[in-house]
């Protein structure tokens, strides 16, 4: 079996694939200052309610936008599934062109969305990544990831009016029904949801006219471009804009299972000596 982590800021996504099929996932919060011991327990919690074996793992991979919980992830790989987990990174085959100024800025999530997106929807995409931060990418046909949008995401912006404003509460992300709204509250709503509806549209909008310049020698036209929504926040959003073609909740974990079928050739299992070293190393003995 192979266990994905998909790390993001809030939340920790997991997924269990066995044979190229995925059995399970869950959703856990992000929290760095969890050991690799107590990331191990609760994980094999999960597998015991799901009756899995954590023997069965035979290999990690991680996606992480969150670069202090990597080290206790990786930690936990070894101690637990006796593996060296693969980190998307540099290095890292995905069948992609990187077409970004800086390739290696570009989140690990959003390669790992495009690679699972070019390859269950193919090109031109536009791909929203709706979570703690809202992100746009846009992919040719020929899986050329050129570029993209990061906004703040639905949840920051609501904790922004809450800690910035001296009387704005916290309130749900939900829909009031209406943008005429006769108290704070739903003013609220209002304006975090609709707003970010109106974003999405905008921002969509505009990138599929640019994505068909770019792409124009392909004979590609703006209603050629499909757009691809996931993240926690995705079929919220979906129900009140026109632009989502499909809202796909567990494309990042398809594309962790995608790329690691890409690198599992050079996959290289750690010894006991290697995990006390490991363990040492974490305690800080060494």
């Amino acid at each position: 079996m192979l266990l994905a982590f998909d790390v993001g800021n809030t939340n920790i996504v997991l997924g269990v694939f066995k044979d190229g099929e995925m059995i399970t996932n869950w959703r856990l919060e992000t929290d760095n200052r969890k050991s690799a011991d107590e990331y191990g327990m609760i994980i094999n919690q999960l597998f015991q309610y799901e009756n899995l074996d954590f023997a069965e793992v035979e290999d990690v991979i991680i996606a992480t936008v969150v670069p202090s919980i990597l080290y206790t992830l990786q930690h936990l790989s070894q101690k637990y599934f006796n593996t060296r987990a693969i980190v998307i990174g540099p290095g890292i085959k995905t069948g992609l062109i990187v077409k970004y100024d800086n390739p290696k800025q570009v989140g690990a999530d959003r390669i790992v969305n495009a690679v699972a997106a070019h390859a269950k929807y193919g090109g031109p995409l536009i791909i929203i990544d709706l979570g703690t931060a809202t992100t746009f990418c846009a992919l040719t046909p020929d899986a050329e990831y050129i570029g993209g949008t990061i906004a703040p995401g639905l949840k920051i912006s609501s904790d922004a009016l809450f800690e910035k404003t001296a009387k704005l509460p916290k309130v749900e992300l939900e829909e009031p029904g209406h943008v005429i709204c006769r108290n704070t509250i739903n003013s609220m709503q209002s304006g975090l949801v609709y707003g970010h509806m109106g974003l999405v549209e905008f921002i969509v909008r505009r990138m599929k006219k640019e994505l068909a310049e770019y792409c124009a020698d392909d004979g590609v036209k703006e209603e050629d471009i499909k757009v691809i929504a996931t993240g926690g926040l995705a079929t919220m959003i979906d129900q009140g804009v026109t632009c989502i073609d499909y809202v796909d909740k567990l494309l990042t974990l398809d594309g962790l299972e995608m790329i690691y079928r890409k690198n599992k050739k050079a996959r290289k299992h750690v010894t006991q000596e290697e995990i006390e070293k490991t363990d040492m190393l974490y305690d800080g003995k060494l």
